[in-house]
């Protein structure tokens, strides 16, 4: 929907005006895709709980996910959201390239979680015994593999978002690969 009007404080519930406050106070603003989710009284909400949801999983191995399920789903937005906070999580600009082509050179473990998550993005949730294999040899166990389940359905919920709404990008940029 290119006519996707992004509301303003003023045009959401109050309690989704108490969310944009607290996102302001956070971050400094309200980034776009979430203000696109205050357009339903409890998506939001519901959104934020998912995302603060206790896990298994570092903050880079989230941002892994993040970077690897957006590019296989060539979700921009996110891409440009999530390179910014890799760089916040100490990742450099080839690190998230790397991450993103899923060749990841600078660290194994990470490698084979992106590669598991690729597959879990591309094959709707399946993945080849050899990728599970590799996952759990890199030392993950089979928690760490249902956090990633969820990482990667929190992050599906954003890219489809963005791919139904087109709101305007609020981040800089990410490079094309």
């Amino acid at each position: 929907m290119k006519n996707f009007q992004i509301p303003t404080r003023e045009q959401v519930s109050p309690a989704n005006q108490s969310l944009f406050d607290n996102l302001t106070k956070m971050a400094g603003s309200v980034p776009n895709l979430f203000a696109a989710f205050a357009k339903s009284e409890n998506a939001l909400g519901n959104y934020l709980t998912l995302g603060a949801g206790k896990t298994s999983l570092r903050a880079k191995e989230k941002e892994v996910v993040n970077l690897v399920v957006s590019q296989v789903n060539q979700c921009l937005y996110c891409l440009s959201a999530h390179t910014a906070i890799g760089k916040m999580n100490g990742f450099t600009d080839e690190q998230i390239i790397e991450i993103r082509k899923v060749n990841i050179s600078f660290d194994l473990k990470l490698n084979a979680l992106a590669h598991l998550v690729k597959s879990i993005a591309e094959n709707q949730g399946h993945a080849s015994e050899e990728t599970l294999e590799a996952f759990y040899s890199a030392g993950y166990d089979e928690g760490n593999l249902v956090d990633v389940v969820v990482a990667v359905g929190d992050k599906i919920i954003t890219n489809y978002l963005y791919a139904l709404t087109a709101v305007p990008i609020d981040f800089p940029i990410a490079q094309d690969i």
